[in-house]
Order: C-alpha cells, then sequence, then structure tokens
C-alpha cells in the first residue's frame, strides 16, 4: 500500500507507520569520493573555463558514460543563496541553469556572469553562467529535462517557482528546498513527497548587493561549522541526499542529515532571532547584539520557539553553537544560561563582518516583502496548536508587518520601549 507522507513525519514516525515512498531509491549509502586538488577539482576548473557549447558536450558524454558529472541542474531563485550555492556548482563543471524573476540580475548574469566575494578570507571570482528570464523558462520545453531543482525562492514564493519547474523535471527528477521556514509541505503539494528534499544553509550570511554579484559577510564555515545539511524528509539516507551534499558542497562544508524536521525548526529559531529584529530597528546583526535589551529581548524570541518545537516532538540540533536548552534557560530569565549564551553569541560575531544584515534586514532596506509570517509569525501558530503562548514573537510579527506597511519607521525604540507581560 502506498500512502502520502504526513507532515513533518520525521525518522522514527517513519519506521513505524511503514510507507512506501513514491520515487525514493532506499539504496545503500554510497562513500563520497573525495575532491582531491589534482582530480575532480583540476578537471572543474577547466570545464568552468570552458565556452558553455564546449562545456554541455563534455557534460552529456559524460552523463551518457555514467560519469558524476551531467546532471542537469536547475536554480529557481538566483538570489543569495541560490546564487552562491550555483557559482560554485558552475565552477566546479556542473550543468546549471539560473532562472530568476529580477530582469537587470538575470542580464547582468548573461553579459558578464556572477561574481562572488567573501568579507574574509577567501578570493573572489566569477563564472559565466546560464541564466534565464521566468519567460524564457519555457525554452526548457525543447531541452534534456530537469534532473535536480533547487527552489531557492522566499518561502511566499515558493508555490509558483515550484510549479513552474514541476513540468520540465525528468521522470525521476526532484525538488531541494534550499530556503528558509519549512516550504518542504508547500513544494510536496506540488511535486509529491517523494520527489522533495530539504537543505538548510546554516549561518551562511549571504546577501545580493547589486545585480551579478553575490556577497558573504564572512569566511568560509569549514571544519568550524557545517553549513550545508541535507536531507530526505522520511529520514532515510539515500544516494539523492548525498547528490545534493556534493553539490552544495562545492560551496561550503557538508553533510546528509537523519534529522531534517530537526535541522529545519533549529535554523528557524536562529532566524527566528534575528530577522525580524533587524527589519524593524533597521540595525545591523552586529548593531543587535550589541544593544542589551535588543538582545534580551532576541534570547526570548528563540525560547518561546525552541519550547514549541519541543513541544511538537523535534529533535533539535545545536543552535547558534549552543545546546537548545541554554537559549531556552536564558529566555526564561535563567542568569547563568544568559552569560553562556551571550559569551558564544559574541564569540561568533567576530567571525561575521559588522555590517552584515539578516535576510528580512536587506528586504526592508529594498522595499521589499518580508518573511516574518513565515519564521516568528509561524512560530506563533505552531504554539497555539500545542497551547504555547508566544507573546514575543507574535509582537514582532505584528511590528514587523507595520514597518512594512510603513504605519512605522524602523526604529530600535519599537523593541526598548516594548512591554509584555
Amino acid at each position: 500500500m502506498t500512502r502520502a507522507l504526513p507532515l513533518y513525519a520525521g525518522r522514527q514516525q517513519a519506521k513505524v507507520i511503514g510507507f512506501t515512498y513514491h520515487n525514493v531509491v532506499l539504496a545503500p549509502a554510497a562513500p563520497r569520493r573525495p575532491r582531491d586538488t589534482h582530480g575532480v577539482v583540476a578537471l572543474s576548473a577547466w570545464l568552468a573555463r570552458c565556452d558553455m557549447p564546449v562545456r554541455r558536450a563534455i557534460l552529456d558524454s559524460n552523463k551518457q558514460s555514467g560519469g558524476r558529472m551531467g546532471r542537469k541542474i536547475a536554480i529557481v531563485g538566483a538570489g543569495a543563496v541560490g546564487g552562491y550555492a550555483g557559482a560554485h556548482m558552475v565552477q566546479a563543471g556542473e550543468d546549471v541553469t539560473f532562472i530568476d524573476p529580477w530582469p537587470e540580475h538575470v542580464e547582468h548574469m548573461r553579459k558578464h556572469g556572477l561574481r562572488v566575494t567573501h568579507a574574509t578570507d577567501v578570493a573572489e571570482f566569477s563564472v559565466a553562467v546560464r541564466a534565464l528570464h521566468l519567460t524564457d523558462a519555457q525554452q526548457l520545453a525543447r531541452e534534456t529535462p530537469i534532473d535536480i531543482a533547487f527552489v531557492c525562492m522566499k518561502s511566499y514564493d515558493t508555490a509558483w517557482a515550484t510549479m513552474l519547474i514541476q513540468q520540465y523535471l525528468a521522470p525521476d527528477g526532484y525538488v531541494v528546498s534550499l530556503q528558509n521556514c519549512m516550504n518542504e509541505e508547500t513544494i510536496a503539494g506540488i511535486v509529491g513527497w517523494g520527489r522533495t528534499l530539504g537543505c538548510i544553509a546554516s549561518s551562511i550570511t549571504v546577501n545580493l548587493p547589486e545585480p551579478g554579484h553575490i556577497h558573504r559577510g564572512a569566511g568560509k564555515g569549514g571544519a568550524a561549522h557545517t553549513v550545508f545539511r541535507a536531507g530526505e524528509v522520511h529520514g532515510r539516507i539515500t544516494q539523492r541526499a548525498q547528490e545534493i551534499c556534493r553539490l552544495v558542497g562545492y560551496a561550503d562544508s557538508a553533510k546528509v542529515t537523519d534529522n531534517l524536521w530537526g535541522e529545519r525548526w533549529s535554523k528557524l529559531v536562529a532566524n527566528v532571532m534575528g530577522n525580524g529584529l533587524s527589519a524593524c530597528t533597521g540595525l545591523t546583526g552586529g548593531e543587535v547584539l550589541q544593544n542589551e535589551p535588543i538582545r534580551r529581548f532576541s534570547t526570548r524570541l528563540g525560547s518561546e520557539a525552541i519550547r514549541v518545537g519541543q513541544a511538537h516532538g523535534y529533535q533539535l540540533e545545536e543552535i547558534l553553537h549552543l545546546p537548545p536548552e541554554t537559549i531556552a534557560r536564558a529566555g526564561e530569565g535563567d542568569e547563568a544560561a544568559t552569560r553562556t549564551c551571550d559569551e558564544q553569541r559574541f564569540k561568533d560575531g567576530k567571525r561575521t563582518s559588522a555590517g552584515q544584515r539578516p535576510s528580512m534586514g536587506q528586504d526592508m532596506q529594498k522595499s521589499r516583502r518580508t518573511e516574518i509570517e513565515f519564521l516568528n509569525g509561524f512560530v506563533v501558530r505552531e504554539g497555539e496548536k500545542v497551547g504555547l503562548p508566544c507573546r514575543a514573537n507574535a509582537a514582532l510579527t505584528d511590528i514587523v508587518k507595520r514597518v512594512e506597511r510603513k504605519e512605522l519607521s524602523p526604529d530600535p525604540r519599537l523593541i526598548t520601549e516594548l512591554r509584555l507581560n
């Protein structure tokens, strides 16, 4: 009997229910091939320098001969995260097509390629890329189908972006949510749970300051912090999840996780603690951290979100390099936990550019719609389901929406003068 995977079913639930999953190959895990300096990396760098027709011919030949490369990849949303991960894939010789709704960005990529810079320790690079406007995506109907589609759009654009790329997927093709928030259910509602995977980008701190330019406000995470965590919705370790890990691993450290939902909620907590605050105060991430009342409020936001996640049964991972319980207790007034939390956050803050803004702060600067309803607002709604009021998250959600509507101007006093029961 085949059934649809229920929302947020984790590894333990999958074992108990014993589902058969559509289009999921539960094959033994294959060892990940090291990217040695004289092998794959050297070949990838050479391929990246080839003209598109030459590169496509080599990749097609490699695919026919059973090689690792040759998978046709689409990045739907070539913004900060999609552009960053995709540019590294192109640099490594993968066959990548970018699809984006920002005309100036697409035109710049077509003419000048995609440029990637870092705040520290990493040399900048540029790659020639294939970039399509949304209206050009119909060209894909005349081409080899897409094997892997990364959806890297804002959460409120997930449904139409998935619908757009669905029609161009190969029969065994699948869609990966490389986004903030928890959008796998939306994607699965369109392509099916069996064709849906997730990938978290943890503490990646990237932005799109101008067309054709991706900037990361830090160096690489490397061994000190695993940035990408790729996984199946049912928690099994599959060849598909390993393939995603390999692809995003070109950009930074990556692993396959058997705890996608726990990873998702843990990343949600980190976003809840910083994004909305930057959006409504106008402060950078570093300035939020230095302001004690706002930092305390940030911890309370995280504490509420952690308690909701625990009530829903998620197995939470480290959040901002801290045990979830430490943040939760700090937000509830535990002085020792607060000191531990502050020390770690200040330590992490030294690794990031002081001028770096969380994505929602960037959106507010650009007068774009924010994801507040998919972050703090989502925590509030999920808390209601388990009888946990989330007053801090509810208050912040309301404030950010009012700033977004121009009823209020961004100001730290919106938080420092806030009084909650």
